[in-house]
């Protein structure tokens, strides 16, 4: 169901429009623990190591989908808030063709290059054809990664945040048990694996198009629509470009950083690999709901209400601090508990590696949080400049912290040290831009 951001008590429209969000990226991210988990406890440590070393390359070929899942869905509810549907179905059918053509230039790169781009990160010979049978029969499955994201984005754009998490309700429970049984069954390894995220989220990503289609079918407009627009599709890489390009620092400066790590051996990175998708699934909650806050904005601004985007700020904080409570004292108190779900028999460096991963960064997921609120303001209100600049911040400290500090006494808990520093400086800078911002639309509002 469609659903007008602009109308409403803002605490009351933001969290029930960002609550089914949450869910939503509670089973995406079931994908990837669902590929760790069944990989350490049915195949070994070292396939746990070959999935979360080759996660890091995944990501940027995630980066690139989720930047055009919010060029997308901002120009999408910008449309839709000032009621031009024409346009906002045109907006639709230029993201898919510009999308279509990028991810197939991403296969071919990503094909030819997959193996080389494991060698660069130093990845551990016992490991090696693992990580590349996982990330080539991933890359295959791209299509249906980028266009579920589009169709995500759109569903969002329109207020929907429901439809898209059933759909990963469903597809990512079905993948669990399609891992189990290729791996339990077929005795298949970390190729089964992968086969079993392909086929999930191959149904996925072709189901939500179509109700995509359908749903958009139901919006009546004066005059068929084009299917393609330059101007428009300027609009949406102005928006796609920047948040590719953040999430793909990001990736690249987390393969840097993968590559330090990698020099402490199998222990250290099957340790570090589950920490991580834990660590990626409360980040990655919290950067869905900033995208949700991006399509709250985005509508509002389009609607001439600025007005209603502070209230929103404040709004989305309320929520994120909320979930941050549990979040904190469950990775904090148990991350024993947490990491045994990955590793059945964990060597000692797996698990002493884990456990100080999880507790040097589970008491700043308040203030990263508070970060990627006000970098949904931005976004949404096109402020790519400012939402740049407090990114790129983080990442330069991330990764050159965690080379500095890995060669001191600190060793590997060096490289977890940077992650905080990072979220801080990086936050303030960002919730800054976001008063700037905020200053500047309050005399129209």
């Amino acid at each position: 169901m469609n659903r007008d951001l602009t109308v409403g008590k803002p605490s009351s429209v933001l969290f029930r429009f960002c609550l089914p969000l949450f869910g939503s990226i509670i089973f995406q991210q079931l994908y990837n623990i669902a590929d760790s988990l069944v990989a350490g406890r049915f195949v070994g440590e070292n396939a746990l190591a070959a999935v979360g070393n080759s996660y890091e390359i995944t990501l940027i070929f995630i980066a690139f989908s989720f930047g055009c899942n919010i060029g997308c869905s901002v120009v999408v509810a910008e449309f839709f808030g000032a009621k031009h549907y024409e346009q906002m179905k045109t907006a639709v059918t230029t993201a898919l063709i510009f999308s279509a053509a990028l991810c197939a230039l991403l296969m071919a790169a990503g094909l030819m290059g997959c193996t080389a781009l494991l060698r660069l990160i130093r990845t551990p010979a016992e490991i090696m054809n693992d990580s590349a049978l996982y990330l080539s029969i991933y890359i295959w499955g791209l299509p249906f990664l980028f266009f579920y994201n589009i169709a995500t984005g759109i569903f969002s754009a329109l207020g929907d945040s429901k439809t898209p998490f059933v759909f990963l309700a469903i597809s990512s429970l079905s993948n669990i048990v399609v891992d189990v049984l290729f791996v339990t069954l077929l005795h298949m390894g970390v190729d089964g694996v992968a086969w079993a995220t392909f086929l999930c989220q191959g149904v996925s990503g072709v189901l939500a198009l179509i109700v995509v289609f359908k749903r958009l079918g139901k919006i009546m407009t004066d005059r068929p629509a084009p299917l393609f627009s330059r101007v428009i599709l300027y609009k949406i890489i102005r928006i796609a470009v920047p948040s590719t390009l953040q999430q793909s620092f990001i990736s690249v400066g987390n393969i840097m950083i993968q590559s330090v790590i990698n020099g402490f051996g199998a222990g250290v990175i099957a340790g570090y690999s589950a920490a991580v998708k834990l660590n990626n699934l409360v980040i990655t909650a919290f950067t869905t709901l900033g995208n949700g806050i991006s399509n709250y904005a985005a509508q509002n601004l389009g609607a001439g209400k600025p007005e209603r985007v502070r209230q929103g700020f404040s709004a989305g904080i309320r929520l994120v601090w909320a979930l941050c409570v549990p979040l904190v004292l469950l990775y904090f108190l148990s991350p024993r508990l947490l990491l045994r779900l990955f590793m059945e028999q964990p060597t000692t460096a797996a698990m002493q590696t884990g456990v100080m991963f999880l507790r040097l960064l589970s008491p700043f997921y308040f203030i990263v949080s508070a970060k990627l609120v006000a970098d949904g303001i931005l976004r949404g209100s096109g402020k790519m400049t400012a939402f740049m600049t407090a990114t790129l911040t983080d990442l330069a400290l991330r990764v050159l912290l965690a080379f500095a500090l890995s060669g001191t006494s600190l060793g590997a808990t060096g490289i977890w040290c940077a992650w905080p520093i990072g979220w801080c400086i990086a936050a303030a800078l960002s919730v800054i831009f976001y008063r700037a911002e905020y200053r500047r639309l309050e005399p129209a509002a």
